[in-house]
């Protein structure tokens, strides 16, 4: 979130046109009972697994009167519920719907077709925020995947900020990417096809990775384009501020759910691709491993605990959370080699006594994607633990992957956690992370939400693809780990520092955004963004974005710093180098270093 948004502290209450939300959750309840009871009898031959009630599962034998009825009944529930436990998910079996889509909170897009194209939808898909006056800089938490968008008017809006992702998706037409002028604030997409223009707006920082595209218009602080065909030329940086990097050293793309023609469910793990260019979706074979559903253990939040969901995991079985919020009192373990852990519709998980939310064993290949990590009241050391300890091991043929993997501190409701994610296995790759500590909403306060760092990376040879860190106490990301990589990289001071001796770093003004141990030899990040807006004190300092060692193989190239509004000041850029960013001077940059 940025600028314009903190001066609307006071969320607007919504009212749903003609259903209060109850009477507008039971009419959906009912239209998801018909939904399942339609699929049943239109499949004789297999039968659908229980998802739950909280996924829709579309035909394209249903009318597109019923189809529509559908979502816009979701939409009316989530279109302003920033913060309500509500979570779907909407799976598109294969074909044509004549349908146009509004997408609000908590909701998920998914096509289950084995190529984008396999499912077309007809009409469009639009993200924009009247609910908020235009300002888009709280449109979390939601996502598109695996399908073809013709929309009616030309052109896709997709005016969103941080955790609302698209992914392996085809744009038959335009994107725009605000909400008529109001501010978008931070954005992603990866693996798709985009026909014609992407046009930015007032966008303030975004990252493509591995995507086609037909042209891209408009800038604002930091875009970034990692792998992309008909990226937009970036030699003239900062005029205009496009880094482009030709190609992705090594990613995998995100596992996603299919179906075939015989009705039966997979989850689709695609291969690691190094040195790669554009969507891996081109060719008739995509490299990868397609997993049947009977190895997944499907987990509903309603019915499952630590306990079963860590005897599934423990008798070798995938995890697939489907939607909802997961209240655990242990930590989900990850303990086998290559486990899939697949969440739909922003599946959440809550530790409700103090505990780890998930450990991930310093083993090859797991693979956490589409999930939600939410701290509870009572304060958890860590959410997310990537490997017990740091070690020697190596994964660099088999990593460890973390996709649209969301962390937030307070928001929804009191919560506290001392540290988001800690990283601790070599050769991880995070691709699309935002690590949160709330800055609105409930259970929000300097001395309520109370935090440490954001992200700690002790493992080596890790890469990050989007990185996104907010408002955390100490330094917001914190890399004692040698050969780090970091493409994108977006952050903002908290917001809510009492004063300035609230905040001092010994005799230094706050913490840096994002800190590389000083024992570091070897890193590399590019185009990163560090912004302040200091509004219960303005007259607070930040001494650096970035602090880290010097040496022939430390790297930083393409680091802006902005003050948002003014509000607050940013005395250097990187350690002591860079202009200060202050009410005269918002924007401050440094070329490389």
């Amino acid at each position: 979130m940025s600028q314009s948004s903190m001066h609307q502290r006071q969320l607007p209450v919504f009212n749903i046109p003609s259903l209060g939300l109850n009477t507008a959750s039971a009419l959906l309840a009912s239209l998801l009972l018909a939904g399942c009871q339609a699929t049943e009898a239109q499949n004789t031959t297999v039968e659908t697994p229980d998802f739950g009630e909280h996924v829709l599962i579309m035909d394209p034998s249903m009318p597109s009167g019923e189809v529509q009825n559908k979502l816009d009944a979701i939409f009316k529930l989530q279109e302003s519920n920033q913060f309500g436990p509500e979570r779907y998910a909407v799976l598109f079996k294969p074909g044509v719907y004549h349908n146009k889509v509004r997408l609000g909170f908590y909701t998920q897009l998914l096509g289950l077709g084995q190529f984008p194209d396999d499912v077309m939808l007809q009409g469009g898909i639009q993200v924009e925020a009247s609910w908020h006056g235009g300002d888009a800089t709280q449109n979390f938490w939601r996502s598109v995947e695996n399908l073809s968008v013709t929309p009616d008017n030309g052109t896709m809006q997709w005016a969103v900020s941080q955790a609302s992702p698209l992914r392996r998706i085809h744009v038959r037409g335009n994107m725009l990417l605000d909400d008529n002028g109001g501010w978008s604030s931070g954005g992603y997409i990866a693996d798709s096809l985009v026909d014609h223009e992407i046009n930015s707006g007032t966008q303030q920082q975004w990252l493509t990775r591995n995507s086609t595209l037909g042209s891209w218009t408009n800038q604002n602080w930091n875009m970034v384009f990692v792998g992309v065909k008909n990226a937009p030329e970036g030699q003239h940086w900062p005029n205009p501020p496009y880094t482009v990097v030709e190609q992705t050293p090594v990613v995998s793309e995100k596992p996603f759910l299919t179906i075939d023609s015989a009705g039966h469910y997979s989850v689709f793990v695609p291969a690691l691709r190094k040195n790669s260019q554009g969507v891996s979706w081109q060719d008739n074979h995509v490299p990868g491993e397609s997993l049947p559903l009977n190895k997944f253990y499907i987990a509903k939040a309603e019915k499952d605990t630590a306990s079963t969901i860590n005897a599934a995991l423990n008798s070798g079985k995938h995890l697939l959370l489907t939607p909802g919020i997961y209240k655990l009192d242990a930590p989900l373990q990850i303990n086998n080699p290559n486990t899939v852990v697949l969440g739909l519709g922003i599946a959440t998980l809550l530790p409700t006594a103090g505990n780890v939310a998930m450990t991930v064993a310093d083993v090859d290949g797991v693979k956490v994607s589409g999930v939600l990590f939410d701290a509870g009241e009572k304060n958890s050391e860590v959410l997310l633990q990537v490997g017990d300890k740091k070690t020697t091991v190596s994964h660099a043929q088999n990593p460890i992957t973390l996709h649209d993997v969301f962390f937030r501190v307070g928001g929804a409701t009191v919560g506290n956690a001392t540290h988001s994610v800690i990283i601790n296995s070599n050769h991880v790759i995070g691709d699309n992370l935002w690590v949160w500590r709330g800055d609105h909403g409930n259970g929000i306060g300097w001395a309520t939400n109370k935090t440490k760092h954001g992200i700690i990376v002790n493992g080596d040879n890790v890469t990050m693809y989007g990185l996104f860190v907010e408002h955390f106490h100490n330094y917001q990301t914190l890399w004692n780990g040698e050969y780090g990589q970091v493409y994108f990289y977006q952050s903002e001071a908290p917001y809510d520092v009492p004063n300035q001796e609230s905040w001092m770093n010994g005799s230094v003004n706050g913490y840096a955004s994002y800190k590389v141990a000083d024992h570091v030899k070897h890193h590399k990040a590019i185009g990163m963004g560090v912004y302040c807006f200091f509004d219960v004190n303005t007259s607070v300092k930040l001494n650096s974005a970035i602090e880290a060692p010097t040496g022939p193989d430390i790297h930083f190239d393409h680091v802006t710093s902005v003050s948002l509004g003014g509000t607050g000041e940013i005395t250097h850029v990187l350690n002591d180098q860079g202009e200060k960013a202050y009410d005269k001077n918002y924007v401050s940059r440094i070329v490389n270093q």
